[in-house]
């Protein structure tokens, strides 16, 4: 099973708010997922990013792969 780390959007129309998930590659983007490991919020300034560290350091440490959206804001957050 390839898991990944990706963006998961809620939030009602044209006001997006997104979690950090760790989900199966193949589930879809809205889907069924295995755990929530943050939020983003691109529309405060500046952008709202929480990540819960120990739990995304734990994913990454199991071989989750992050998307490139997380990717960015884990870099943002200088994790991994």
């Amino acid at each position: 099973m390839a898991v990944r780390m990706r963006l998961t959007r809620v939030g009602s129309k044209k006001n997006p708010i997104y979690r950090v998930v760790v989900a199966d590659s193949r589930s879809p983007r809205d889907g069924k997922f295995i755990e929530i490991v943050g939020r983003y919020n691109p529309q405060t300034e500046p952008s709202t990013i929480e990540l819960d560290e120990p739990k995304v350091r734990d994913w990454l440490g199991k071989g989750a792969q992050p998307s490139d959206a997380v990717a960015r804001l884990l870099k943002i957050r200088n994790i991994g």
